[in-house]
């Protein structure tokens, strides 16, 4: 389920405060009310959220969720501090950003990693995911170029690795840029992907220069 940041920030402190009777988090204290707004009229009608007058609730759904969230957010601090060696007093902040870039099967990875680690840096509890009940420990690749994708696969431009100056900026000057989302339409006889609206083709060697952080197929 791919949600807004706002939103998954909202489910956050949600299941912060409904689960280990934390507080919420500086994110959604400091939201602006249109953008909270927004958030909450997103999760209502995805049924991950119910309101009354003055109360959010999470539903059931909405828990497993906010859950995942907890756990993105998690890992992404263990792997900042064991993995990256950031300082602890920088974690929260980077952590926050990371883990909406965390998506699930990637975050089983990082947890396989780390080798399924217990508690954050701050020492509460990491939520367990598939990876850590089935005792999983081999990883699958998750950045891969565009031409090992397949046909109606998504994922997010990691980045371009080409060998010509010319060739990056006339890429980038097609919307072929990092951090944008994209879908594979068809590999041959060109690779055709989506990126918003506009279709592009792409051969095999330009293919092969753009990396993408895939999602699972």
């Amino acid at each position: 389920m791919n949600l807004s940041e706002s939103s998954e920030e909202i489910l956050e402190s949600l299941w912060i405060s409904s689960i280990e009777g934390g507080e919420a988090t500086s994110n959604f204290y400091n939201m602006e009310k249109e953008t909270k707004d927004k958030a909450i009229r997103e999760l209502k009608t995805l049924k991950l959220i119910s309101t009354s007058e003055n109360q959010i609730l999470l539903t059931k759904k909405g828990q497993n969720e906010a859950e995942n969230v907890v756990r993105r957010h998690r890992l992404a601090e263990r792997l900042l501090v064991d993995i990256l060696d950031t300082e602890i007093g920088l974690v929260e902040e980077a952590a926050c950003k990371l883990e909406h870039a965390i998506r699930r099967g990637i975050d089983d990875n990082v947890c396989i990693l780390l080798g399924h680690p217990r508690v954050c840096p701050h020492g509460k509890s990491i939520p367990k995911g598939r990876c850590c009940r089935k005792g999983s420990t081999k990883t699958t690749k998750v950045v891969v170029p565009l031409s090992q994708m397949k046909p109606d696969q998504e994922g997010r431009i990691a980045y371009i690795h080409s060998k010509g100056r010319g060739r990056l900026q006339k890429l980038m000057a097609m919307g072929i840029t990092p951090g944008m989302n994209i879908r594979i339409i068809q590999r041959f006889p060109s690779h055709v992907f989506q990126i918003e609206r506009a279709q592009i083709a792409v051969d095999e060697e330009i293919a092969k220069e753009i990396f993408v952080v895939a999602k699972s197929s």
